[in-house]
Protein backbone atom coordinates (compact mmCIF):
# COMPACT_ATOMS: atom_id res chain seq x y z
CA UNK A 1 0.00 0.00 0.00
CA UNK A 2 1.43 3.26 -1.42
CA UNK A 3 0.26 4.86 2.02
CA UNK A 4 2.59 2.46 4.13
CA UNK A 5 5.29 3.08 1.56
CA UNK A 6 5.57 6.48 2.44
CA UNK A 7 5.23 6.08 6.51
CA UNK A 8 7.88 3.74 5.83
CA UNK A 9 10.42 5.93 3.91
CA UNK A 10 9.48 8.97 6.70
CA UNK A 11 10.33 6.88 9.56
CA UNK A 12 13.69 6.05 7.88
CA UNK A 13 14.14 9.67 7.27
CA UNK A 14 13.57 10.72 10.87
CA UNK A 15 16.21 7.66 12.49
CA UNK A 16 19.03 8.29 9.89
CA UNK A 17 18.91 12.27 10.74
CA UNK A 18 19.23 10.53 14.53
CA UNK A 19 22.43 8.71 13.24
CA UNK A 20 20.59 5.46 12.89
CA UNK A 21 22.09 3.42 10.32
CA UNK A 22 19.06 2.67 7.66
CA UNK A 23 18.72 0.36 4.65
CA UNK A 24 18.56 2.81 2.47
CA UNK A 25 19.96 6.55 1.49
CA UNK A 26 18.40 9.52 1.05
CA UNK A 27 19.08 9.85 -2.33
CA UNK A 28 17.07 6.73 -2.30
CA UNK A 29 14.02 7.91 -1.09
CA UNK A 30 14.03 10.29 -3.31
CA UNK A 31 14.14 8.31 -5.98
CA UNK A 32 11.33 6.35 -4.65
CA UNK A 33 9.72 9.25 -3.87
CA UNK A 34 10.04 10.50 -7.72
CA UNK A 35 9.25 7.31 -9.04
CA UNK A 36 5.60 7.54 -7.29
CA UNK A 37 4.64 11.24 -7.77
CA UNK A 38 5.53 9.96 -11.91
CA UNK A 39 3.55 7.06 -11.89
CA UNK A 40 0.39 8.60 -9.28
CA UNK A 41 1.27 12.49 -9.22
CA UNK A 42 1.84 14.53 -6.02
CA UNK A 43 0.64 12.25 -3.01
CA UNK A 44 -2.29 13.92 -1.80
CA UNK A 45 -4.60 13.46 1.02
CA UNK A 46 -7.33 11.58 -1.03
CA UNK A 47 -4.44 8.93 -2.31
CA UNK A 48 -2.63 8.49 0.99
CA UNK A 49 -4.16 10.33 3.67
CA UNK A 50 -2.68 13.68 5.50
CA UNK A 51 0.03 11.36 7.22
CA UNK A 52 0.76 9.74 3.71
CA UNK A 53 0.58 13.46 2.11
CA UNK A 54 3.33 14.98 5.34
CA UNK A 55 5.78 11.99 4.38
CA UNK A 56 6.23 12.26 1.00
CA UNK A 57 6.35 16.23 1.82
CA UNK A 58 9.27 15.79 4.12
CA UNK A 59 11.22 13.25 2.09
CA UNK A 60 10.92 16.27 -1.03
CA UNK A 61 11.87 18.82 1.33
CA UNK A 62 14.83 16.52 2.51
CA UNK A 63 16.21 15.79 -1.16
CA UNK A 64 18.57 18.49 -1.06
CA UNK A 65 20.87 16.54 -3.55
CA UNK A 66 18.24 17.43 -5.90
CA UNK A 67 17.07 20.87 -6.29
CA UNK A 68 15.46 20.10 -9.50
CA UNK A 69 13.44 17.50 -7.97
CA UNK A 70 12.25 19.88 -5.18
CA UNK A 71 11.51 22.05 -7.58
CA UNK A 72 8.37 19.80 -9.43
CA UNK A 73 7.84 18.98 -6.12
CA UNK A 74 7.43 22.25 -5.34
CA UNK A 75 4.53 22.98 -8.34
CA UNK A 76 3.25 19.74 -7.52
CA UNK A 77 2.83 21.23 -4.34
CA UNK A 78 1.30 24.31 -5.16
CA UNK A 79 -1.66 22.91 -7.44
CA UNK A 80 -2.59 20.83 -4.80
CA UNK A 81 -2.85 23.36 -2.32
CA UNK A 82 -5.28 24.99 -4.94
CA UNK A 83 -7.14 21.96 -4.60
CA UNK A 84 -6.91 21.07 -0.92
CA UNK A 85 -5.38 18.21 -1.07
CA UNK A 86 -2.15 19.10 0.63
CA UNK A 87 -1.10 21.35 3.80
CA UNK A 88 -0.12 24.77 3.13
CA UNK A 89 2.20 24.48 5.80
CA UNK A 90 4.27 21.92 3.59
CA UNK A 91 4.02 23.97 0.47
CA UNK A 92 5.10 26.94 2.73
CA UNK A 93 8.53 24.93 4.07
CA UNK A 94 8.91 23.43 0.46
CA UNK A 95 8.95 27.28 -1.15
CA UNK A 96 11.56 28.71 1.77
CA UNK A 97 13.65 25.05 1.30
CA UNK A 98 14.23 26.18 -2.31
CA UNK A 99 14.86 29.57 -1.96
CA UNK A 100 17.28 29.35 0.44
CA UNK A 101 19.23 26.53 -2.17
CA UNK A 102 18.79 28.78 -4.89
CA UNK A 103 20.84 31.91 -2.32
CA UNK A 104 17.12 33.73 -2.74
CA UNK A 105 15.18 35.21 0.25
CA UNK A 106 12.43 33.51 2.17
CA UNK A 107 9.13 33.61 2.11
CA UNK A 108 7.89 32.09 5.18
CA UNK A 109 11.09 32.59 7.24
CA UNK A 110 11.00 28.61 8.17
CA UNK A 111 14.53 27.90 7.07
CA UNK A 112 16.98 28.61 10.12
CA UNK A 113 20.10 27.91 11.27
CA UNK A 114 22.08 28.35 14.80
CA UNK A 115 24.01 31.56 15.33
CA UNK A 116 26.08 32.44 17.84
CA UNK A 117 22.99 34.13 19.96
CA UNK A 118 20.51 31.56 18.52
CA UNK A 119 18.31 30.73 15.03
CA UNK A 120 18.98 33.21 12.14
CA UNK A 121 17.24 32.97 9.13
CA UNK A 122 18.98 30.89 6.36
CA UNK A 123 18.22 33.07 4.11
CA UNK A 124 16.63 36.92 4.52
CA UNK A 125 13.00 36.94 4.96
CA UNK A 126 11.18 38.87 2.10
CA UNK A 127 9.24 41.54 3.28
CA UNK A 128 9.15 40.77 7.08
CA UNK A 129 7.14 43.27 7.87
CA UNK A 130 4.53 40.76 6.39
CA UNK A 131 5.83 37.53 7.32
CA UNK A 132 3.46 36.70 10.02
CA UNK A 133 0.44 37.38 7.79
CA UNK A 134 1.43 34.99 4.99
CA UNK A 135 2.82 32.49 7.88
CA UNK A 136 -0.90 32.53 9.45
CA UNK A 137 -2.37 32.18 5.29
CA UNK A 138 -0.74 28.98 5.87
CA UNK A 139 -1.53 27.26 8.94
CA UNK A 140 2.12 28.10 10.47
CA UNK A 141 2.39 29.95 14.32
CA UNK A 142 4.17 33.79 14.10
CA UNK A 143 7.45 33.88 13.72
CA UNK A 144 8.52 34.80 16.68
CA UNK A 145 7.06 31.70 17.98
CA UNK A 146 8.75 29.58 15.64
CA UNK A 147 12.01 31.22 16.30
CA UNK A 148 11.74 30.48 20.39
CA UNK A 149 11.04 26.97 19.06
CA UNK A 150 14.43 26.69 17.30
CA UNK A 151 16.16 28.77 20.09
CA UNK A 152 15.35 25.55 22.34
CA UNK A 153 16.81 23.53 19.61
CA UNK A 154 19.85 25.38 18.99
CA UNK A 155 20.59 25.19 22.86
CA UNK A 156 20.42 21.30 22.82
CA UNK A 157 22.40 21.01 20.02
CA UNK A 158 25.56 21.86 18.10
CA UNK A 159 23.98 21.13 14.75
CA UNK A 160 22.57 23.63 12.46
CA UNK A 161 19.10 23.17 11.94
CA UNK A 162 17.22 23.53 8.44
CA UNK A 163 13.59 22.74 8.31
Amino acid sequence: MLHDELIGMFERDQAALKGLPQADTPEQRTARLKEIVQEHGWPTFDLVGKDGENAAWLIAQHSDLDLAFQQEALELLRAAVADGQVSPGNLAYLEDRVAVAKGDPQTYGTQTRCGADGPVPATPIRDEAGVDERRAASGLQPLADYLSEMAAICAESDEQPLD
